[in-house]
């Protein structure tokens, strides 16, 4: 890729040049020159690119109004995006669920368990349920975890029934993000 600083042929430049070049400025001021894209008449889509654009104007819709959000507004500091692309960018991403730690809780009322949970912007919520790992997967408890004040990857959850821990009974967590995503993990408990 060529860089070209001070150039008053391209400076300031945006928008198209007959039918063959595209110029845009980024929101580092630099200047992008590319080849302006062509495609047929009758293009067709198969269904995994339909999908593809209707999740983008998902994206879109979101970030419309996500892009005034305060955490989008930081994200994109300092770097070549602005909060509507950073928005966009968690609209495709998945918190995920790193850790399970149950070192604290032996099956009893009032212990914890800590979940270690992360999103490329934001984990808002951390969700545990403990349940039967049979046909009906019966919830046995669930519940919000608090995230920690000095660990924001550390969310706790302080149990509220006593759980005999017999083979097959499992533990979920599922994080969620801003746009909704939701990303778990899991663990057989016994």
């Amino acid at each position: 890729m060529a860089k070209v600083k001070n150039n008053i042929v391209t400076q300031g430049l945006s928008g198209s040049l007959g039918n063959q070049i595209v110029f845009r400025k980024d929101k580092a001021g630099r200047t992008i020159v590319a080849a302006k894209p062509t495609f047929p008449d009758n293009r067709t889509f198969n269904t995994g690119q339909l999908a593809q654009q209707e999740a983008f104007r998902q994206a879109i819709n979101y970030a419309r109004t996500a892009k005034s959000n305060e955490i989008y507004i930081n994200r994109a500091q300092g770097t070549p995006m602005n909060a509507y692309n950073v928005a966009v960018a968690d609209w495709f991403g998945q918190p995920e669920v790193l850790e399970l730690d149950i070192s604290g809780w032996t099956g009893q009322i009032g212990q914890t368990i800590r979940v270690k949970a992360q999103d490329d912007t934001k984990v808002v919520s951390v969700r545990v349920m403990i349940r039967e790992n049979n046909a009906t997967a019966i919830a046995l408890e669930q519940g919000e975890a608090v995230q920690s004040e000095t660990d924001g990857l550390l969310w706790t959850y302080s149990t509220t029934t006593v759980v005999s821990m017999t083979p097959g009974t499992r533990l979920d967590a599922f994080a969620q993000d801003l746009p909704g995503n939701i990303g778990g993990n899991s663990m057989e408990l016994n």
